[in-house]
C-alpha cells in the first residue's frame, strides 16, 4: 500500500512539472488588431483578459487555453470611434460583453506551436487555427501569435464598402502561476 501511495504521489508531482496552471495577466494591449478603414490601417487593442492556461510543452495533449476578453476595453485611440464600436452594429457589448477562445488541440509546429480552437465573437463561434510561440519568463510564459479573421463571419460592421473584411490580430499574452 505504501508503494502504491508513493507511486501515486510521484506521478502527481511529475504531472506538476509538465503541466503548469497559469492565469493571463490583465494587460492593456495584450491583443492588438489592425483593419483597413478607407484604405488606411486602423489599429486598436483589447484587454481585460481572464481565464486559464494549462501549459505543458512536454505533453501538449494536456495543454489548454480558455480565455475571455472584455470587449468594453476596446481602444483605438479615438474615444468616439471606440464608443461606436461598442454599439449593436459592431460588437454589441450590451449583449455580448466578452470574446472567448477555447482551445481544442495544441501541436508542435516548426520551432513553435499551433493551436486550434473555438473563437466566439458576438455570439458566433468559429474554429480557428494559428501558430504561436511560448517563451518562459521567470515563473510564467509569454505567448505570442498572429492570425486573421473575417469580421463579417462574426456579424461585425455589416456590409461596409470602406471597411476591410480582414482583421489582423496580434497576441502578446503574459501568463503567470
Amino acid at each position: 500500500m505504501k508503494q502504491f501511495i508513493g507511486t501515486l504521489l510521484l506521478l502527481l508531482a511529475l504531472n506538476g512539472v509538465y503541466a503548469q496552471a497559469l492565469k493571463p495577466a490583465d494587460e492593456k494591449e495584450a491583443i492588438d488588431f489592425t483593419i483597413k478603414n478607407f484604405a488606411i490601417n486602423t489599429h486598436g487593442s483589447l484587454g481585460g483578459l481572464k481565464g486559464s492556461i494549462v501549459w505543458a510543452p512536454a505533453s501538449l495533449s494536456t495543454a489548454s487555453f480558455n480565455i475571455t476578453v472584455d470587449v468594453n476595453t476596446i481602444n483605438t485611440g479615438v474615444e468616439a470611434r471606440d464608443n461606436h464600436l461598442r454599439k449593436e452594429e459592431y460588437f454589441d457589448v450590451a449583449k455580448f460583453p466578452v470574446i472567448s477562445f477555447t482551445s481544442v488541440e495544441i501541436t508542435a509546429a516548426d520551432n513553435a506551436y499551433k493551436v486550434s480552437g473555438n473563437l466566439t465573437v458576438k455570439g458566433v463561434t468559429k474554429v480557428i487555427s494559428f501558430p504561436f510561440t511560448a517563451k518562459q519568463e521567470g515563473a510564467g510564459y509569454l505567448f505570442e501569435g498572429n492570425f486573421t479573421i473575417n469580421r463579417r463571419d462574426f456579424g461585425i460592421g455589416g456590409s461596409s464598402l470602406v471597411l476591410s473584411d480582414d482583421v489582423k490580430i496580434a497576441l502578446k499574452v503574459h501568463a503567470n502561476p
